[in-house]
């Protein structure tokens, strides 16, 4: 099969196009021909090396953490797809790889694909629905009547958190651009911020909860915002001791992660409020929950760019500017 692969990890490193063995199909593994995948900042930073201390691959490996295709091969443990199923998922860590022509997927990573999207705004959605769904509904259980602040709001994360988060009953803030202003009001967005004219530290306070994804210095404003008890769940770091638990790192690995949140975890306490670290995980069973919401018309996908897979490399490089609307898209098949 043909397969974008990273050679060595490197700051804005290339990518390289090869031909790569068919993926093996272990028991409960599904075999995906890729129709479509989509582009994430989490791949710019796998690449970079920014995760390999938690979260090592060997060199060379496929990048690609978004899926959507047809099942053509089950392995026999196998019970809840057969081939000719059209899916879509966020394959596991350690098993990722979707820019590429087929990929292994474990049947546990794996959702019917929701019937109203086509492959390609399908593939735009596992990987930023999973990030917005465990944050607002696994780990701040976001309740009707509360406010919630989402950072980047015409982003990839943005777009799908900010309708989840009214589909919630919640009041909605965010920032983005003066220009990408009607985008996020069409998907919801109560409160606007420009984030080039206004400071929304200035503009908000008494927040029930805040999805941070920007960096340390809007991570400590935005504590501010937040009134006593609530909660900052924040996808861009620093990672926190429960993260380093959950993964089973070593005693050293766990103490630098403790020493790399302790500000933030401290001022939090002095705060009054909660501090989370969340690295998604891929999951089938929320993934066929999100279709749902899909299918109903309470979420829909906002696509920036679809590239073909020749320019995988060139998608990879759009995304790095940070000008992308929604999510960018690379058409395999």
């Amino acid at each position: 099969m043909k397969a974008y692969v990273v050679e060595k990890y490197e700051k804005k490193g290339g990518l390289r196009l090869t031909e790569r063995p068919d993926p093996q199909v272990q028991t409960n593994d599904v075999l995906v021909r890729i129709h479509a995948t989509a582009v994430n900042l989490l791949d710019s930073k796998v690449r970079d090396g920014d995760f390999k201390i938690f979260l090592p691959y060997r060199p060379p490996f496929v990048l690609g953490h978004d899926v959507a295709g047809t099942i053509v091969k089950v392995g026999p443990g196998v019970t809840r797809f057969k081939v000719g199923d059209e899916i879509y998922a966020r394959p596991r860590d350690h098993r990722v790889g979707t820019f590429a022509e087929l990929i292994a997927i474990h049947e546990d990573d794996v959702a019917m694909k929701p019937r109203t999207l086509t492959m390609e705004d399908a593939a735009s959605i596992p990987l930023v629905a999973l990030t917005a769904w465990q944050a607002l509904v696994d780990i701040a259980k976001v309740k009707p009547g509360q406010k919630v602040f989402i950072q980047a709001g015409s982003g990839g994360v943005g777009t799908i958190a900010i309708q989840l988060a009214k589909h919630l009953g919640a009041t909605v803030a965010t920032t983005t651009s003066a220009k990408n202003a009607a985008l996020v009001k069409s998907l919801g967005a109560d409160v606007v911020i420009d984030y080039t004219s206004q400071d929304f530290e200035k503009v908000l306070s008494g927040y029930d909860v805040v999805l941070n994804s920007q960096d340390g210095k809007t991570l400590s404003k935005s504590l501010n915002v937040l009134k006593p008890g609530g909660h900052l769940v924040s996808i861009s770091g620093p990672p926190d001791p429960a993260f380093a638990e959950a993964l089973g790192l070593n005693p050293i690995l766990k103490l630098v992660i403790r020493l790399l949140s302790h500000r933030v975890r401290r001022k939090a306490k002095r705060l009054g409020v909660h501090y989370s670290f969340l690295f998604m995980r891929a999951d089938g069973r929320q993934l066929e929950e999100i279709a749902g919401l899909i299918d109903s018309g309470v979420l829909r996908p906002v696509v920036d760019r679809i590239f073909p897979f020749n320019q995988t490399p060139e998608a990879l490089t759009y995304v790095e500017t940070g000008r992308a609307k929604g999510k960018v898209v690379i058409k395999v098949q």
